[in-house]
């Protein structure tokens, strides 16, 4: 999310606090600077959809074995496995990173006692998969490479080229909140003026979906499907008008 604010007048402004409804600003309290009186605050929101270019997938291994150094041992093997499956799909190394590594002791609990039953480490990444087509099929050649000790915790769409879709939020944003000021103008019978003040949020919401864990080892004989969907990207923005009588 990222927030702009954009002054445009030549002195120094601040923007009256205004929710989601639209209406004529009340003076502002005094603050040693130079309160805007005789303004409409109004709020626009623009939404665009887009298709996603991007999935972003947390993988990689866990393991339970009776020792530190066999759990270690092999996590590392299996987790350098699935990362080779990554580049050998076509995922570059600077899209591939760590997000976690763990190592702790794993007891069971019988009649009161504690028994050792050995050492888990886990060792996940997360990789940006760019080429949706291959997306099932990159996920199942990493999992397959993680045999039965592969996890998937998590899959999700990413919009990384926005920029149009931004645009075209922002003018419907702005459209938005310039008919409300019209409107207003002309119920209040004033003239409504530029404006003098603008601010902006936007954010983006790709499609969640859900993959599960995956059980490794086992034959993938058609690649997993995986549907983009659409995401959105919202721009919401405040304006102030100066009016006259």
């Amino acid at each position: 999310m990222r927030k702009l604010l954009i002054p445009l007048a030549a002195v120094s402004l601040f923007v009256t606090a205004c929710g989601a409804s639209t209406g004529v600003a009340a003076p502002a309290a005094s603050t040693g600077e130079t309160p805007l009186t005789n303004t409409i605050a109004v709020s626009g929101t623009g939404l665009v959809t887009g298709t996603p270019d991007t999935l972003i997938v947390d993988l990689g291994v866990q393991v339970l074995r009776p020792s530190v150094d066999e759990a270690t041992g092999e996590a590392a093997d299996l987790a350098t496995a699935v990362i080779d499956a990554l580049k050998a799909q076509g995922v570059a190394e600077k899209d591939i990173q760590t997000t976690n590594y763990s190592i702790y002791p794993e007891y069971d609990y019988r009649n009161d006692t504690q028994t050792l039953r050995g050492y888990r480490v886990s060792n996940t990444v997360s990789a940006k998969i760019r080429d949706l087509d291959k997306a099932g099929e990159t996920i199942d050649a990493a999992t397959k490479a993680g045999g039965n000790d592969a996890i998937v915790n998590n899959i999700r769409f990413d919009l990384e080229a926005d920029g149009n879709l931004i645009t075209a939020a922002r003018e419907a944003a702005w459209n938005d909140a310039k008919a409300k000021a019209e409107q207003l103008a002309s119920l209040a019978e004033v003239q409504l003026g530029k404006a003098v003040t603008i601010s902006e949020i936007t954010s983006s919401s790709p499609p969640p979906i859900a993959y599960g864990e995956a059980a490794g080892g086992a034959a993938f004989d058609t690649a997993t499907p995986i549907q983009a969907g659409e995401s959105q990207v919202t721009v919401m923005i405040t304006v102030q008008f100066s009016i006259g009588g």
